[in-house]
């Protein structure tokens, strides 16, 4: 009886797992030719087209999917037939259905996103109930020389030079850069990632910082 349960159990896992892959293999069908879509996602903003960093972009009823870049740039394969989805936070969703006539198979297309956020009134928070209470308050506010020299202290370029370099970062930004390392890995995902040394930017960059002296030791 133990036999016949372990068979039975066998046999059961190994039709789920053949149903599994018959549903993935429906979803990328081999007849349908792949295309390589690369581009640009812009919004309008002010009557200009500005990039849309960071956007979702998933071909629907699969697992594959990537990113767009900190300045809107993506590249992914996509069938034809299949549906490619652009979301991102506070935009409409945008979808582009892939032709079964295209005659090539690289294309570049800019897809542009309208946005969806609800503004909200401006709120302005005083330190005083009232202008008379304001009155008062700066009246009677201290200006003795010490308070100036401890505020010509604080506002110094030396001072603020400190709070700049131990000061981390605020929440926005390690965001943005956690999401710029992310897009990048993402970008340069299953090919190899481009070599500073052959980029004439990069030694351009490298020779100026020489220059100015950064490579120096903090004794000298």
């Amino acid at each position: 009886m133990r036999l016949l349960h372990h068979i039975i159990v066998f046999v059961a896992i190994f039709l789920v797992l053949s149903l599994h892959a018959q549903q993935a293999m429906g979803q990328t069908d081999p007849d349908r030719k792949p295309i390589q879509f690369s581009g640009q996602v812009f919004t309008e903003h002010n009557d200009e087209l500005i990039a849309v960093p960071f956007v979702n972009i998933a071909i629907q009823g699969t697992s594959r999917g990537t990113f767009s870049d900190y300045d809107g740039f993506f590249s992914i394969v996509a069938r034809e037939g299949e549906t490619v989805i652009f979301s991102a936070l506070g935009f409409e969703v945008a979808k582009y259905e892939v032709p079964d006539d295209l005659w090539s198979d690289h294309y570049t297309i800019f897809q542009l996103l309208t946005q969806d956020t609800i503004l909200l009134p401006e709120t302005v928070i005083y330190p005083w109930p009232s202008r008379r209470h304001f009155d008062i308050e700066f009246l009677a506010m201290d200006v003795s020389n010490e308070l100036q020299r401890r505020a010509a202290e604080n506002l110094s370029e030396e001072a603020l030079a400190r709070l700049r370099e131990d000061m981390p970062a605020d929440g926005p930004e390690a965001t943005s850069l956690f999401f710029r390392q992310q897009s990048q890995s993402y970008y340069h995902q299953g090919q190899f990632r481009p070599m500073n040394v052959l980029n004439p930017m990069a030694w351009k960059e490298f020779i100026d910082a020489w220059r100015d002296g950064q490579f120096r030791r903090q004794s000298d």
